[in-house]
């Protein structure tokens, strides 16, 4: 009769332990970010964007040069100081492991979008970050940018096809970084102005014939093309907006690259990295 009392208390005691424990997470879980509360880390990663996204131009190389395996997306170097959104999401899920496709293209702008997103859905990625538009901003002209209408277009076109080619994938969306930000940084001074003007780097911006009435011009219609960013990333349930966070980043000349002042330095690749996935789906992990 006591054994019997004993074991049915210890049964009881047992089944009491489990219900209190807390759930474990799934292989592979993590915290929900902005994008939805999801768990489920993604197994592989694929990125849409021009030489910013494929680490162009980082201190010490030469201009033309990318360095992909710097890049805050889908960088894979572990001895650098980029912790990428590729390398974040490796520390929490090994699967991920080598799942890493960079179609960015140096030079694309959104007319070129399309395409890419035909590169990237061949990959199968479940995980897509998307940076695009500082080359419909950074013309020869401050009077030949991107038209917006020609931007949007091509964006909406790209979201079609990443949802429909992709339907499982999450795609974060990321804006266009504030070009006028730049020419605050060095306005007056005679190295990085050559360099601007000797290999043609924006100079709808950064030319120093620009009034400040034409940098402004400018800066709006860098403004507009996040605003079409944003909304259209509104009508696809897939897809995540940065929330003007990478316009909005106060970068500073530590972020910025000594070859052509211009890219991202690796200082500037870590920070883009660590700016963006703050805001994305997993920003707690």
């Amino acid at each position: 009769m006591h054994h019997r009392i004993r074991s049915t208390l210890l049964m009881t005691l047992a089944m009491t332990l489990v219900m209190a424990m807390p759930l474990a997470a799934a292989p592979g879980g993590g915290n929900g970010g902005g994008g939805g509360g999801s768990t489920t880390l993604p197994n592989s990663i694929a990125s849409l964007g021009d030489s910013i996204t494929q680490a162009a131009n980082l201190d010490g190389g030469n201009i033309g040069a990318s360095h992909p395996e710097h890049s805050w997306s889908t960088g894979y170097d572990s001895g650098d100081i980029v912790n990428s959104h590729y390398e974040r999401l490796l520390a929490n899920n090994r699967k991920i492991k080598g799942q890493t496709f960079n179609k960015a293209v140096s030079g694309a702008k959104m007319d070129d979008a399309p395409a890419q997103a035909d590169n990237v859905v061949a990959t199968g990625a479940q995980y897509v970050t998307f940076l695009m538009g500082g080359n419909d901003v950074c013309t020869s002209s401050n009077t030949n940018m991107t038209p917006l209408s020609s931007f949007e277009t091509n964006f909406r076109l790209a979201m079609d096809k990443l949802t429909t080619g992709l339907p499982d994938a999450k795609i974060y969306v990321l804006s266009v970084p504030d070009v006028y930000q730049l020419w605050r940084l060095f306005d007056g001074e005679w190295y990085p102005e050559w360099v601007w003007s000797t290999f043609d780097i924006c100079q709808s911006m950064l030319d120093n014939s620009r009034t400040e009435a034409d940098r402004q011009a400018v800066r709006a219609h860098n403004m507009a093309f996040n605003d079409i960013l944003a909304a259209v990333c509104a009508e696809y349930t897939q897809c995540l907006w940065d929330n003007y966070g990478v316009f909005n980043y106060q970068f500073t000349r530590a972020d910025v690259s000594g070859v052509d002042y211009f890219h991202p330095s690796m200082t500037g690749q870590k920070n883009l990295a660590q700016q963006s996935w703050a805001g994305g789906y997993w920003p707690t992990l």
